[in-house]
């Protein structure tokens, strides 16, 4: 056997990952073309009607929507159809996650569920659909590690747990982009702290459209690369990260700190490890719920779920200040628009061996987008710790349904995060050309460093 094989038999040794799981057969394959929707989802709606059929999404542009600047609301003439509370969740009950619960019940004042009526907006270019059929039949898991996939969702037609993690993961959300952003840590007495305003920029290798999956693997796999210049809070200012994630879950991460003065490889840019993206305030694989590699815990499938969950938030992106929008555990509930949808429910439970302060989570991700925008995480005492959601809006100009606002409620302490904010920018989320692979580097962030 030759020392590359021996490595890597010797690397799934070690996460103690099973046996490649094969891709779908070409019959099975054929769905995406007829009941399925290019991306995976069931196009159909459901029997009653409250969540209706896919019709190819939202491609056309929005009132309100300024190209490279501000997004308007393609619903804001809306209505909730009904508001869910801590007085009536038990009617809901069945649609709610164990954490959405506990929110309710933790803040009966302030917490609710505004209910919108359901729309599909969901889209991609024909490309993003065009690679996703060919890795329906080409793709599969070496252990913890896709194999065959480019350049669109990598298991459109899911077996395992972890297949839809991965489709998390490498969800379109456009190629390149950039936000500035706003965060807050919510203190146990309900009052907001700035922890981060900075801009960052984020390319997805993994979706250049002139790609292929041999460019891909020879550049070393790295599917998102990220990086975020601080200007505030003071304290912050001037602070750097960047970040390059790839497959094997090595994910080289380097900060600049104006103390030192000095950019600084991060040790271990994984898992419970606090970020200095959000100020040490979330964990990496705690950003737009789960991020990062998943080799410490073991996927379970549990199915597919009818769940109210936060979606086409547009709406929550028209205040032009972070104090209308910043609530007391989830963002403000006049803002924040809920909907019915079908998710995928994984369950992760730790993996033999390894470590974590949540040794138990549960995530619900969206059918349509593959985002999982809700996640719950109990602690070593099997107690319900923290509950982590992300909001979605529409982007036609990709086109796209993508990630914007996140955060999570630590329902032990009292204390919540809020990020991703874009309300008191002039932008919000405009693409870009492709970035040179130079600007992910930390010889970037030592040449844009405050000293």
């Amino acid at each position: 056997m030759s020392l590359p094989k021996i490595l890597f038999a010797a690397t799934l040794a070690c996460w103690g990952a099973a046996p490649a799981l094969a891709a779908v057969d070409p019959a099975e394959a054929a769905r995406l073309k007829t009941d399925l929707t290019p991306l995976g989802a069931e196009k159909a709606g459901n029997k009653d009607g409250s969540i209706p059929a896919w019709n190819g999404g939202m491609t056309t542009p929005i009132p309100g929507d300024k190209p490279g600047g501000r997004r308007g609301d393609p619903f804001k003439d809306e209505k909730p159809v009904y508001t869910v509370t801590a007085a009536n969740m038990e009617q809901y009950a069945a649609r709610l996650t164990d954490g959405v619960k506990a929110v309710l019940k933790k803040y009966p004042d302030t917490f609710r569920l505004d209910v919108y009526p359901t729309h599909r907006t969901a889209a991609a270019p024909q490309w993003v659909y065009d690679n996703t059929y060919a890795n329906a039949t080409r793709a599969r898991l070496n252990g913890d590690i896709p194999d065959g996939a480019y350049g669109g969702i990598p298991f459109p037609i899911p077996k395992s747990g972890a297949e839809v993690i991965w489709n998390h993961l490498l969800r379109w959300r456009g190629t390149s982009v950039q936000f500035g952003i706003t965060q807050y840590q919510i203190t146990a007495d309900g009052k907001p702290v700035l922890t981060t305003d900075g801009t960052a920029d984020q390319q997805m290798p993994y979706y250049f459209q002139d790609g292929s999956v041999e460019q891909f693997t020879k550049n070393g796999s790295e599917y998102w690369m990220f990086r975020m210049v601080n200007s505030g809070p003071p304290l912050r200012a001037g602070e750097a990260i960047a970040g390059r994630v790839n497959f094997e879950g090595t994910d080289p991460s380097w900060v600049y700190l104006t103390g030192q003065r000095r950019v600084r490889k991060l040790p271990n840019p994984c898992c419970d490890t606090p970020t200095p993206s959000t100020a040490g305030v979330m964990s990496f694989d705690e950003i737009e719920t789960f991020t990062g590699k998943i080799s410490r815990f073991d996927w379970k499938l549990i199915g597919k779920q009818e769940m109210l969950i936060p979606y086409n938030g547009n709406r929550l992106l028209q205040p032009k200040s972070d104090a209308e929008v910043v609530g007391r555990a989830f963002p403000n509930p006049d803002h924040v628009r809920w909907e019915l949808h079908r998710v995928w429910v994984v369950e992760a439970n730790l993996r033999q061996g390894q470590r974590h302060q949540a040794p138990r989570s549960r995530y619900y991700c969206d059918e349509d987008t593959w985002l999982c925008v809700l996640g719950d995480r109990w602690d070593a005492n099997n107690q319900l710790w923290k509950t982590l959601w992300t909001q979605s809006f529409v982007a036609p100009d990709l086109p796209g349904t993508v990630s914007g606002a996140m955060g999570f409620v630590d329902l032990l302490a009292g204390t919540a995060f809020v990020g991703n904010l874009y309300n008191s920018k002039s932008a919000q989320y405009p693409i870009k050309p492709r970035y040179p692979d130079a600007v992910f580097t930390p010889d970037a962030l030592a040449g844009e460093g405050v000293r």
